[in-house]
């Protein structure tokens, strides 16, 4: 009995190790490799597979996903004798399970260092400069010789990328400086730009400015005179309508001569010898302006003749004082100017108030 359960319990081992090498299951987006008798047999799909057991044998399994591995930087010489180093980033898939299996042994470390021969190759034609800023160029260089010769292994090379380019400390640090230069000089450049900018549009304001001040001016100037030339015609014909007799002119007059002479721009003044015969001529005028042609004093204006008359002698009597006065200092500013040695204008004879308001022809007609 018990070499019977022995054989038994051996037997059926037998028959559960020959049937787990008989049946084979294959995941999604892998295959395996059977070679029998140490001879390439077929590929396993995946799936449920059968083999034949301890004849058949899987001899790889291979993944058919994209696979990527970064290869660790490596130094490479530009054109202009700079060492930069490179750090590349593969993306390859297996296309044929078969060839990547028997063809190579290793294909991983093959397609590292055709990457790096290959980098060399196109980074030793360019200088730092353009390595630098044609990565496209390098990337599709790099994909067109990789995919080439990956092709006879059953490998698909679908990207290769250059993860960094690191120039050496001191390129670096001259890199910077250059950039800062070059950050600086914009930034003159932007600053000039917008102060010439500032300096047009301000004279560009100033011009409109002066333009629209000048404007106001000349319409203010216009129209200060328009405003002038009706003031005076407003004037002008209003003393036409008015009618005014000369006693009222003569005393308008014999009222602003103080004025004229106590002018404080007026330092000497010329008085003519003619002065005091205008000054009779006037007295005159005023005493005879009632017999002049329709120069009769109105009824209504009767009350107020005494009045008239009075005002009349004191601007008189004050425009002979200021007349007088001028007269003085007209002969001292002489006798200064010309040391005494000369002599003056003649003295012209004094006029009395009374001269200029009583005209003797008045009176003897009034008498």
């Amino acid at each position: 009995m018990p070499a019977i359960t022995v054989l038994v319990i051996a037997v059926a081992l037998i028959a559960v190790v020959t049937l787990a090498k008989a049946v084979r299951i294959v995941p999604q987006q892998r295959q395996d490799v059977v070679e029998r008798l140490g001879k390439y047999k077929r590929t396993l799909n995946p799936g449920l597979n059968l083999l034949v057991p301890f004849i058949d044998a899987v001899r790889t399994k291979v993944d058919m996903r994209e696979q990527v591995v970064s290869f660790p930087p490596q130094p490479v010489i530009t054109s202009d004798n700079l060492v930069v180093s490179i750090d590349t980033v593969l993306y390859y898939k297996v296309i044929d399970s078969v060839r990547a299996t028997y063809e190579i042994s290793n294909f991983i470390q093959a397609i590292e260092q055709l990457t790096v021969t290959t980098l060399r190759n196109v980074i030793g034609s360019l200088d730092l400069e353009r390595a630098l800023t044609s990565r496209e160029e390098i990337n599709r260089h790099l994909s067109g010789v990789l995919d080439e010769t990956t092709g006879r292994w059953g490998i698909k090379v679908t990207r290769v990328e250059i993860k960094a380019i690191e120039p050496p400390p001191s390129i670096r640090d001259s890199m910077e400086k250059q950039m800062r230069a070059e950050r600086d000089r914009r930034a003159a450049i932007l600053n000039a730009e917008g102060h010439k900018q500032a300096q047009i549009l301000t004279a560009e304001g100033e011009k409109q400015a002066a333009v629209l001040r000048a404007d106001g001016d000349r319409q203010a100037r216009i129209l200060q005179a328009e405003g002038q030339a009706k003031a005076i015609r407003t004037v002008f014909d209003a003393i036409h309508q008015a009618n005014p007799s000369q006693k009222v002119l003569a005393y308008q007059y014999l009222q602003a001569l103080p004025q004229i002479a106590n002018g404080t721009a007026n330092k000497v003044w010329i008085v003519p010898a003619e002065l005091t015969k205008a000054l009779e001529g006037m007295g005159g005028a005023l005493g005879g302006l009632s017999r002049m042609v329709g120069d009769e004093p109105a009824p209504e204006a009767a009350d107020h003749a005494s009045a008239v008359e009075r005002e009349a002698a004191e601007a008189a009597q004050a425009a002979a004082a200021a007349a007088q006065e001028i007269h003085d200092e007209v002969r001292v500013a002489e006798a200064q100017a010309t040391g005494g040695t000369q002599q003056g204008l003649p003295a012209p004879e004094p006029v009395s108030p009374a001269n200029l308001v009583n005209d003797p022809a008045d009176q003897r007609e009034r008498g």
